[in-house]
Formats: C-alpha cells, structure tokens, sequence
C-alpha cells in the first residue's frame, strides 16, 4: 500500500473548505431580508460538507482513471477530491449551460462520466448503482473499483442491505462508505440505529467492515487504501464508516436547534487546523505555507466563481431538450 503524502491531504482538504466557504457566501447573498431559498444566483437547497474532508481526500488519494464514485446529497468534498472540474461543477450549482449538467441539475444532481461521479438527493441511491458499475468493471477485466458513499442514516434503508448482500454474492469490487456525521438530518444515530456502528453489519454479509475515528485523514487513507487494493486485487467489497463531523447545517437555513451542546464543540473539532497544527509539529509544513495554500486554493475559487456567473442561463426552450420524452 502506498503511504500518505501528508502535505498533498492537507491541501486538498483546505482546498476543499476555501471552495465551500465561498459558496456558503454566494449562496446567502441574495437570500435575504426573508429566507427565499429560491432567490438568488444560487437556488435551491445547499448541502455543504465542511468537516467532511478528511472522509473525501482520504479515500479519493486512492482513486485513479475509471474508478467510479456515487455520493450523496452533500456532494462537493467528494466530487473535488475524484477530480471532477471545478468550473463546470461551479457552474452547475449555479443553473447555467457551461455546467455538467448544462445547469439542469443543480447541486444534488452533479454528473461527469469523463470522471465517473454522480451523486443524488435519495437516500442510499448511489449503493445500487456503484454494483452496477462494479459488475460492469468486473466483467471488462478491469481493476476499477466502484465507491459509494452515503451518510450513516443510509445504512438503515434497503438499498444498503440490498446492495452489500449482492456485492458479496457477485464478489464485486466495491467499496461502501458510511460518513457518520451523527446526524441524520435533525435525528442521532442512537435515536434510529440499533447498534453503535454500522462497520458491524458488514458481517452479516461475509465482508470486511472498519470504522475509522476521530475524523483522521491519515487513518481514512490506510482503511481505505486496504479496502481499495484488495477490491483492485478481486477479493470482493468492503465496508467503511467514518466517524467526521459535519460543522454546519443539515442544510444552508437550518437552525440546528436540535443540535444543543453538541455545536459547542464543534469549532474545536475541526480537522483542518488540527491537521495544521500536527503537521506543523512533525516538520511536514511550515507556518508561512498555511496562508499560502490558503491564498492558492482561493485564487482556483475565485476563477470557478466568475466563470459561473459569467456563464449563460439557459433558455426557457432548453428545458425541451436531454429529455426521454
């Protein structure tokens, strides 16, 4: 197995975090004096995944050409870490023609088969079709690997049992990550989940399960990276929870009221300047590189802003067309 680039995960998660941070800016802009989740440049829902990092660049340091990924409604860490254009996925979120979707999906709905990613607003969706697509990999003799991930509230619907009884019986190569943020919307696992970790129930399908702690990029990278090479090798799926933190709302306009004491804490459990602080320790990165990666990171953002906003909307007959019928 390959070792970490230490440098190269801390950049990609801050990377990742500069980029959200701005879209959590540009999506409240227009949105008030009243909440108008359709006003704005940016409409619709907004599902952000800052504190979720270490779970994307730890698991996509080990993707490469072909590997599919299908995420979940909170999609952006994953969808950057895989690769997928920073400018045509801006654009998507922002409803205009140069986006991947030709701004007919939004930010929930983000799809590039050049880089095989996809992501949906339903539950568990992705685990069914990251089968397909490692039965398809499967039987062109590749060794692609498929990872699906979803959120620990998915592993209570059917699709998940579903989905791993038939990668085990099949042998496929996937890969199946939970990213247990604690909270299923407003809902805690222990209120809806009758066992303390998903990575248990992978037993009772006959493959390999590990729950990662602390929201430890380092140690997403080894489990996944045993996960990945032993699919690669063709011994079939694993299973993988990471216990993250989601730092903000279920969504952008949720009040997190149900939240209490837990929002006390969740600044200092912020993996990105406690990632800093450990690699500054070990000698991996100096102090005067913190605000250069940060400047770099929001230089690439600000060239994805403006090339959204300076994108066409698409027009009212466009709505006709990449339909079935």
């Amino acid at each position: 197995m390959k070792t970490p680039n230490r440098l190269d995960l801390y950049t990609e998660m801050v990377r990742i975090r500069q980029y959200e941070s701005r879209i959590l800016q540009e999506y409240h802009a227009d949105k008030a004096p009243a909440w108008d989740i359709g006003a704005g440049l940016i409409p619709g829902e907004m599902h952000l995944s800052a504190g979720q990092e270490p779970a994307a660049v730890g698991v996509c340091a080990h993707t490469k050409k072909g590997d599919a990924i299908t995420a979940p409604h909170r999609p952006h860490h994953f969808a950057l870490a895989h690769g997928v254009d920073m400018n045509a996925m801006t654009a998507e979120i922002y409803g205009r023609t140069t986006g991947l979707c030709k701004g007919k999906g939004g930010h929930m709905h983000l799809f590039d088969p050049e880089n095989h990613f996809s992501c949906s607003g339903i539950i568990a969706q992705g685990y069914p079709v990251a089968c397909g697509q490692a039965l398809a990999m499967k039987r062109n003799g590749t060794d692609n690997v498929a990872i699906a991930v979803a959120g620990e509230g998915a592993a209570n619907q059917g699709a998940f049992h579903e989905s791993l009884n038939l990668a085990a019986v099949w042998n496929l190569p996937v890969v199946f990550v939970i990213e247990d943020n604690d909270w299923a919307i407003s809902v805690p696992r222990a209120a809806s989940t009758a066992i303390n970790s998903n990575a248990d129930r992978a037993a009772g399908y006959g493959i390999p399960g590990v729950r990662v702690e602390e929201n430890d990029v380092e140690a997403v990278f080894e489990a996944a990276g045993a996960a990945i090479d032993r699919a690669r090798a063709g011994e079939g799926p694993s299973l993988i929870e990471i216990h993250t933190l989601r730092l903000w709302g279920h969504f952008e306009g949720d009040a997190q009221a149900y939240r209490g004491a837990d929002l006390d804490t969740v600044d200092e459990r912020d993996p990105i300047p406690r990632y800093a602080a450990a690699l500054v320790e070990s000698g991996d990165l100096a102090e005067a590189q913190i605000d250069d990666i940060k400047r770099a990171a929001d230089a690439e953002v600000d060239a994805a802003i403006q090339f959204a906003v300076a994108s066409p909307i698409p027009a009212p007959e466009d709505a006709l067309l990449h339909v079935f019928a």
